[in-house]
């Protein structure tokens, strides 16, 4: 859907409606797109994805220490002071 921010003014809540139905609006001043509003939920939808679709994304699943993160962590710390503290 596309609007003028006069619009957007107008019918503000015609204009949410939309956007809470999943389908983005873009907005126009003097003829020319100037934003566009989405929903907070589709927005944090695409983001989750992007993440997922990064290369670096589950780069250490398979690591078998990892299973346990305490005692990985610990193990850690352990190499870093010299003492073996519980």
């Amino acid at each position: 859907m596309k609007v003028t921010t006069k619009s957007l003014r107008t019918r503000a809540r015609e204009i949410l409606d939309c956007v809470d139905r999943g389908e983005p609006v873009t907005i126009t001043y003097r003829g020319k797109p100037r934003a566009r509003l989405t929903s907070i939920e589709q927005e944090r939808t695409s983001a989750d994805k992007r993440r997922r679709d990064l290369p670096v994304f589950g780069i250490w699943q398979d690591r078998e220490e990892l299973a346990d993160v305490d005692a990985y962590v610990r193990e850690i710390r352990r190499g870093r002071s010299g003492a073996d503290r519980h």
